[in-house]
């Protein structure tokens, strides 16, 4: 088998890492969590606080596997080790076919829009200027991860620095602004919502914010072409989670204090960015926010022009010599970065058509950008659970370390579950509807197993 340059170092382990992670979701989800809980801030905090537990104790897990494996794609290769082949190539087909590119078409959207606002387009969410750039922009970040991965590495790390200037400056310029002016402390203050339940508003904001921190275990995708990658990722991950949930906090008190809470959810980030720092330096860093989300969809096309190689580089997969090829000059599986560019704009164009307009897909509309990622955390479950007879590690590792990360896990599938389910249901049955988004995800979700499962042939190794 072809095999991957070691072409990456600590560096841009940490920037890929924080820059899929950073640079999006909190941009467009910061008024998405407080309309779900009513304006309710304590409860956005306690939120983020829960999501930022549950990505570190699952990161520190998936940093103890880190130590241990390394040969294609990280998540791919932890479950192989842990669980078995046949498993890790069903994470791995989830992972090529709905999660990765599911989550790239959701943020080509969203990177779109915020282009489309700088523009001046009269429907910058939902025109059909803000489709086609989407797929510009995925086809564009297709071709640099394919024939310049040198160069993407690059970007990644200089992107994720041009990201960060946003988030700092309305984290220190709103806090500082918010406790002066008391904009932060009225906030706080403001009366909770009658009638509103405290656990769906809860359960509500922890998935939305699942989108928020997700994109971490992507960074494993680049694993085999990691030096030193026993070492190196497993300080990656740690390293990034601490920060990103740092970060995040301070992101959002910062805007709390920059504008109301009622006008924050009337608007969004772009209405605070302007309020605290006037039109024209609220401007340029909406550009800056703008090139975020590019460089967040950057790191995500990084991961899916390697998904259907981590498949076919072990003789799985439909056309799997063909996925499996290595070009010569760019040392990169050129033909999956192109079957990655392909099925990421299928789904961005089902996230336009569902989940924006609205219209398209009838009862099959479902958010694809929050159950895909839940699913993927259901698929941790087997893979920690093996690490219960692992007895190379400490007490604290081995079981306390461990637990965590599952009850995280269950907890967070637990939340998908009420909010995209059972919530739903009874909300539309008290109309006469029927609503339940999660069964038809699972149904997609099933199909695509179903799919996948004529294409598994064992860990051949094909050349």
């Amino acid at each position: 088998m072809e095999k991957m340059e070691k072409r990456y170092g600590l560096p841009t382990a940490i920037a890929t890492c924080v820059g899929i992670v950073i640079g999006s979701g909190i941009f467009f989800k910061t008024e998405a969590v407080l309309k779900v809980t009513n304006g309710d801030i304590v409860t956005g905090i306690t939120a983020l606080a829960i999501m930022g537990v549950l990505l570190f104790f699952c990161s520190f897990s998936f940093s103890l596997l880190a130590q241990k494996y390394e040969k294609v794609n990280g998540i791919v290769d932890y479950a192989e080790m842990t669980v078995g082949p046949k498993y890790a190539y069903y994470v791995g087909s989830f992972l090529t076919y709905i999660y990765t590119p599911a989550i790239t078409g959701c943020l080509a959207w969203v990177t779109s829009m915020y282009l489309c606002e700088l523009l001046g387009f009269e429907n910058p969410a939902a025109g059909p200027e803000c489709l086609a750039l989407a797929g510009l922009i995925i086809a564009v970040e297709g071709y640099v991860n394919a024939m310049a991965p040198k160069l993407s590495g690059k970007l990644q790390v200089s992107g994720t620095v041009i990201k960060l200037i946003p988030l700092s400056l309305m984290a220190v310029v709103g806090i500082i602004a918010g406790l002066s002016n008391g904009q932060l402390a009225a906030n706080f203050a403001r009366p909770a919502a009658e009638g509103v339940s405290p656990i769906s508003s809860l359960t509500a904001a922890t998935v939305s914010l699942a989108f928020v921190y997700e994109g971490w275990i992507l960074a494993t995708s680049i694993n085999s072409e990691l030096k030193d990658a026993k070492k190196n990722m497993p300080k990656a991950l740690i390293v990034s989670a601490i920060f990103i949930v740092l970060i995040y906090i301070a992101y959002f008190l910062g805007i709390c204090g920059s504008i109301s809470v009622d006008d924050l959810m009337a608007s969004s980030s772009t209405a605070a960015f302007t309020r605290t720092f006037g039109n024209v330096f609220g401007r340029i860093l909406n550009v800056f926010i703008f090139i975020s989300c590019l460089c967040t969809t950057h790191g995500l096309m990084i991961a899916n022009a390697r998904n259907i190689y981590s498949l076919a580089a072990r003789g799985n997969g439909p056309h799997y010599k063909i996925f499996a090829h290595v070009d010569p000059a760019s040392k990169m599986p050129v033909n999956s970065a192109l079957f990655g560019v392909m099925i990421s704009m299928a789904w961005m164009v089902y996230f336009f058509g569902a989940n924006i307009l609205g219209t398209w897909f009838g009862p099959f509309a479902f958010d694809s950008s929050e159950l895909p990622i839940v699913n993927l955390y259901a698929f941790y479950i087997p893979v920690f659970f093996t690490m219960y007879k692992d007895k190379t590690l400490t007490a604290f590792q081995r079981y306390i370390a461990t637990t965590m990360s599952i009850l995280s896990c269950v907890f967070l599938v637990a939340c998908a579950i009420y909010t995209h389910g059972i919530d739903k249901y009874i909300k539309a049955a008290e109309s006469g509807q029927f609503s339940c988004p999660v069964l038809f995800y699972l149904i997609i979700f099933a199909a695509v197993m179903v799919f996948s499962s004529f294409f598994y042939r064992g860990d051949k190794k094909k050349n």
